[in-house]
Formats: C-alpha cells, sequence, structure tokens
C-alpha cells in the first residue's frame, strides 16, 4: 500500500523565507524581518526568544492516505530544559491530532522529559484512534496487497520512568497498556464468493496490560538531534491476565543508538531494534516492520510477526556547507518478522531527505524523508530526526 503525505506547507514557506532573508541567529529588530507577525509567531518562527526559554511550535498539517482519504490536522511541539538551566538536557513534547475525510480522529502524542539534575527520566507515548487498519497477514509470506480492512477502536499508552543509579544508567518501571475493540474485518476481495481471510488471534478485541522493569544506557543530550552518544535499551514486559480480553503474553524490546561526529555538522548514526515475543499474542501487538522511524517506506504493520529485528545506517548533513540551515540526509535499513530466528526473508529499505534548522539555538531540524523499497515507497516530515 502507498501512501503520500504532504505536511504544514504553510509553515515551511514561512521558514524557508526566513532562513534566507535571516543575516544573523541574534536578537535583532522585526523591522528587519520582511513578515509582520504577532510576538508569539514572531518568536516561533525566526527564533528570537532567549536559548534558556522553552520553544513552542504549532503548523497545520494536510495529508493523503488510501486508508483515510483526505486528512487534516495540527501538530505542536514544546522543548524546554528543566528549570530552564540549558546545561540539562533537553526536554520535549510533542502532539499531533487529526481528522479525515472518512470521519476518522485520533491524538497522538510523544514525550522525553528529563527531571532535576538529569536525575529522572519519563519516556512514553500515547496513541488514541479510531482508523483503518490494512492487514496482510502475518508473516513475511503474504500478499502484495490487504486481504482486510480492519476498523476498529485502538488505545495504546508505553510509558518508562526511570531513575538515574549512576552517570548514564538509568532503570525502572515500563508500563504498556493497549486495547483495540469493536474491530470489523472486511475483505478487500473483489470476489463475493472467494474465500474469507484467516482471523488473527484478537480480531474480536483485546486489552492487555503489561509490567516490566527497563535498563537504559543513556548518554545523549538532544533527543531530537544527537550529534554524538550512545543509547542501549533494554525492557522486558510481562502482561498478564487482568480483563476478560487478556492475552497473556511476555515480549522482549531492544534499540541500541551510536552517533559518531565525523566532521564539525555531519553525523554517522547507526541503530539496532529488536522485539522478540511468547505466548498468545494478538495481532495488534505483534512486531510491526515500517513507519516514519525505521524501515522507513514500508507501511506500518505490511509485515507482522512475533519477532522482529532490524538495523539502519544514516549519514547527516546538519547542516550542508554552503548553508547555514539547509542539511540532509541519506539512510538504508535491513530487517525481519519472523515466528523464528533465524530467517532468510529480510526486507530492505534506502532513502534520502531534507533537513531544515527550526530552532537553531535548540539545534532542532524538520526533516522530509522518501524511503523506497520493494513494495514501494514512503514520504515522511517530522520534527527532529527518525532516531
Amino acid at each position: 500500500m502507498r501512501g503520500k503525505r504532504l505536511m504544514g506547507l504553510l509553515y515551511l514557506v514561512l521558514l524557508i523565507g526566513s532562513g534566507f532573508s535571516q543575516t544573523s541567529d541574534s536578537v535583532i529588530s522585526k523591522r528587519k524581518y520582511p513578515i509582520e507577525l504577532p510576538e508569539w509567531i514572531h518568536n516561533m518562527v525566526y527564533d528570537t526568544a532567549s536559548s534558556t526559554r522553552p520553544r513552542f511550535l504549532f503548523y497545520p498539517v494536510i495529508g493523503y492516505a488510501p486508508e483515510t482519504k483526505w486528512e487534516f490536522g495540527l501538530s505542536g511541539l514544546v522543548v524546554f530544559h528543566y528549570n530552564n538551566d540549558t546545561t540539562l538536557r533537553l526536554s520535549e513534547i510533542s502532539a499531533f491530532a487529526f481528522y479525515t475525510q472518512e470521519r476518522q480522529m485520533g491524538l497522538w502524542v510523544d514525550h522525553a522529559i528529563y527531571g532535576r539534575d538529569n536525575d529522572f527520566l519519563t519516556l512514553g507515548r500515547m496513541r488514541f484512534q479510531n482508523y483503518p487498519l490494512s492487514y496482510y497477514g502475518i508473516g513475511s509470506q503474504i500478499p502484495k496487497e490487504p486481504v482486510a480492512i480492519v476498523n476498529a477502536n485502538y488505545y495504546n499508552v508505553r510509558e518508562r520512568f526511570v531513575y538515574r543509579l549512576k552517570g548514564n544508567l538509568f532503570m525502572g518501571l515500563e508500563l504498556d497498556y493497549q486495547q483495540i475493540g469493536s474491530s470489523v474485518f472486511e475483505t478487500t476481495s473483489k470476489d463475493p464468493t472467494g474465500p474469507l481471510p484467516v482471523v488473527p488471534l484478537g480480531a474480536l478485541g483485546s486489552q492487555n496490560l503489561g509490567v516490566g522493569l527497563g535498563v537504559l544506557l543513556d548518554s545523549r543530550h538532544n533527543m531530537l538531534n544527537v550529534r554524538e552518544g550512545y543509547l542501549a535499551e533494554l525492557a522486558y514486559i510481562r502482561y498478564g491476565e487482568l480483563f476478560p480480553e487478556s492475552f497473556p503474553m511476555s515480549t522482549l524490546f531492544l534499540d541500541g543508538r551510536y552517533f559518531i561526529p565525523t566532521t564539525k555538522n555531519q553525523v554517522l548514526a547507526l541503530q539496532v531494534v529488536g522485539q522478540f515475543s511468547n505466548g498468545e499474542v494478538p495481532f495488534n501487538q505483534l512486531s510491526l516492520m515500517g513507519g516514519e522511524t525505521m524501515m522507513r517506506g514500508y507501511y506500518l504493520g505490511r509485515y507482522r510477526d512475533k519477532n522482529y529485528i532490524a538495523a539502519q545506517a544514516e549519514y547527516r548533513f546538519l547542516p550542508f556547507g554552503f548553508s547555514k540551515r539547509l542539511g540532509g540526509a541519506v539512510f538504508g535499513s535491513v530487517g525481519a518478522v519472523s515466528a523464528d530466528f533465524p530467517t532468510d526473508n529480510y526486507k530492505w529499505s534506502a532513502g534520502a531527505g531534507l533537513r531544515y534548522l527550526l530552532f537553531p539555538k535548540k539545534d532542532i531540524f524538520t526533516r522530509i524523508d522518501v524511503g523506497l523499497n520493494p513494495d514501494g515507497y514512503g514520504v515522511y516530515f517530522y520534527i527532529g530526526e527518525a532516531f
């Protein structure tokens, strides 16, 4: 399934205009800017506020995808340092609310918040949506087109509450709540007499709460644009039979990232991720390949199974040598889903993208990436790097 999303066009026009007209990152009079804007919008577009102050960004979203038709929404971002202390790590909260031509709606919220002295970290995401899912089946040997469209209400809250034990070592509680209800599998076959798709485990609904332990080694200072450092996360979560629609299972998560500065404004970024589940795993909690961060270009869930492993490399120009704000990146990844490993059914994805220095004082870029693979392509526009 191929999807294309174009986001924040008006906002980009303002940004590019400011990029060509701005001669300095220092605070200068509004009269020297080509567009007169209200003060809060002026500070947002031109990044004129003090570097110690939080940054706020709001912009409209318009997009198109086969599952939703036309999509309209609003995105927001706030980045800040605890107690406005720039020696501490940068915290961020982002949100995306949308409504589609098919009368679907949703809210996505992601956050990474560091506390006093970087001793506490709350890292998580929330997804609330009424959304049609394209379902292709389970495994890697599945049809090229979706076998069903799943209409369902979906809720997911994943949170990590970790405490710094020493240096860059954190440990703490991990929670994961996932629920899918009112699901209806609608076959995509044009032959009304043809066989119905195999309905997977959890198709009638599921509600799982998992509790576990996570360990992190994290030296990143700016999660939205890491120029040097590393992340190593290992988490184990157990899902018990707490609700009538619960499925007992367990999942092991791993995420390793390493960032190597090659020159002043160029970075080699490497990542390996894995998700391995045992027990009765409902289809919505299977490991999903694709999306905006890893294996870009694949529709999220194009391939799914109990186990997943993938690796990617990305070379970033932040920014290009001939520009103060315009940069780019090239990337490639390989990955596989399988009921058991080892497997030889690895998939690949590669692509490139542009970067624009959104907040010079916070070193935050916005990105437009195009990912290509044998199944199609994907276009992504987000604030911050993919990983």
